[in-house]
């Protein structure tokens, strides 16, 4: 996706939960309902950030292979330093031993924080994250926690990648928080901020209905998440 939101557009989005991100996707009807989001195995590290949204950089990644040789991660950081700002990092695991792997800690964290980057999305592990807190405005989005980098390989860098049965390319536009994180369809990228205030507006008036004292029974329109 070439970087086209405005500034004022990526704001507008940054003040909406992903959740409601991704019901003002549906409505567009550009891809099935069950694609384009991550799984729950995937969790949010620091949840009360807000709302983290930028254009994906992808890389492959391995620290589990002894001995593997890879391209360097100065490619990778090459690729972020040219890339849409903000930047979000993707790394997929394509090591042997995804349990214990661990893609970045403080050092690359703050390195990829002064090339633009605002968060790493990874299936593998992370670590550091004391440190990374401290970073501030800084997410990550992965497996889960490991205390070794292992033997850290840069494999690929700017290429499809598979996180959590999401497929991702360098330069797609991704939302995250607490929930999870999903890629806003190029199709609808101008117009899912609007749709997302429609559906705040929409679920106002049916939880008005709900709470109401009047209300007695399930009428009107199925009531869903």
């Amino acid at each position: 996706m070439v970087a086209k939101l405005s500034y004022g557009q990526l704001s507008a989005l940054r003040r909406i939960d992903s959740p409601t991100i991704s019901n003002a996707i549906e409505t567009f009807q550009v891809r099935p309902r069950v694609a384009g989001y991550v799984g729950y195995d995937i969790r949010c590290i620091f949840p009360d950030l807000p709302p983290i949204v930028g254009y994906a950089v992808t890389c492959t990644v391995d620290s589990t292979t002894e001995g593997r040789q890879g391209i360097g991660f100065n490619k990778l950081y090459e690729l972020l330093a040219q890339a849409p700002k903000p930047a979000i990092v993707v790394m997929q695991d394509v090591g042997q031993d995804r349990l214990h792997s661990c893609h970045a800690g403080e050092v690359m964290s703050t390195t990829m924080k002064r090339l633009g980057a605002i968060g790493i999305l990874t299936d593998g592990g992370l670590r550091d994250v004391k440190e990374v807190r401290a970073l501030g405005n800084f997410h990550y989005f992965c497996a889960g926690l490991v205390v070794s980098h292992g033997n850290p390989v840069c494999v690929s860098v700017g290429d499809e990648v598979m996180v959590s049965g999401m497929r991702v390319h360098t330069g797609d536009l991704l939302h995250g928080d607490v929930n999870g994180i999903l890629q806003i369809p190029d199709e609808c990228a101008d117009n899912v901020a609007e749709a997302a205030y429609r559906i705040w507006t929409q679920e106002e008036e049916t939880m008005r209905r709900v709470a109401s004292p009047e209300f007695i029974g399930f009428f009107g329109p199925e009531i869903k998440h």
